[in-house]
């Protein structure tokens, strides 16, 4: 699983790596100690404008973007936007943002066939992107955190989005979830599960939305993961509380 992660880029330096055409006016502050509910950073695409006949929370939120486009643009043209979200996907459907079961993460093996995730798979996938993120090794009744990163450059967690309104309110709200899997290399020491991790090359693929997401393109998305995941580093890290640079540092 994935319980807390860490962010210390900025939007511009997000856009920037992950080659975002519209931030959003994106301001969240790096961040050390992310949980669930807390805002992130979320990465999707969808069309530059929208069709008036489409009602949908795609279409209310794109809408806030269309002040920068121009006659020109091609209204069908898809655009990388990064956003602030909720970490906990809501489905559309639900009444209540908050849901009976954690929603943060969602198993890869079933978010296919699972109705809180499976139109998400279909066309609304995401990147949460990370610097690295906590997990516990349990042994008995000790837990040791341990802090897991990559070195070089920022984690591309695979995600789903949806976007939810409260009955009688004009607001929508994007939620978000990270897609885990079984633990992989010396991970499977530290904790069962891990989130996934996409290289660079399947980010794009990932992202698409006019690619119907399944079963099949999640596990493509998983089997491209696993070098990234076995490549990890980590150390053992403090107590995991507060919201500090020092919190990733080893003992």
């Amino acid at each position: 699983m994935c319980g807390r992660f860490t962010n210390s880029l900025t939007g511009e330096e997000l856009g920037a790596y992950f080659d975002v055409s519209e931030l959003d006016d994106y301001a969240n502050a790096p961040a050390w100690n992310i949980r669930p509910t807390d805002p992130v950073p979320v990465i999707f695409e969808s069309p530059r404008h929208t069709d008036e006949r489409t009602a949908s929370a795609e279409a209310a939120a794109a809408a806030a973007f269309d002040a920068h486009a121009t006659e020109r643009d091609d209204p069908d043209a898809v655009v990388r936007r990064l956003m602030a979200g909720r970490w906990s996907l809501v489905p559309s459907w639900s009444k209540e943002l908050k849901t009976k079961f954690p929603t943060f993460n969602a198993r890869s093996e079933t978010a296919a066939e699972k109705a809180s995730f499976k139109n998400s798979v279909r066309s609304k996938r995401a990147i949460l992107p990370a610097s690295g993120y906590y997990e516990w090794k349990t042994v008995g009744k000790t837990k040791t955190p341990y802090y897991i990163h990559d070195t070089d450059e920022p984690l591309s967690f695979a995600g789903l989005y949806s976007w939810w309104r409260a009955p009688s309110s004009d607001e929508w709200i994007l939620t978000a979830t990270i897609l885990t899997r079984e633990a992989v290399g010396g991970l499977r020491d530290i904790h069962d599960r891990t989130p996934v991790t996409l290289p660079r090359h399947f980010v794009d693929t990932w992202l698409d939305p006019t690619i119907v997401g399944d079963q099949g393109l999640v596990d493509a998305a998983v089997e491209a993961a696993t070098p990234v995941a076995e490549a990890l580093d980590f150390h053992i890290v403090g107590p995991v509380t507060g919201d500090s640079p020092d919190l990733v540092n080893p003992l």
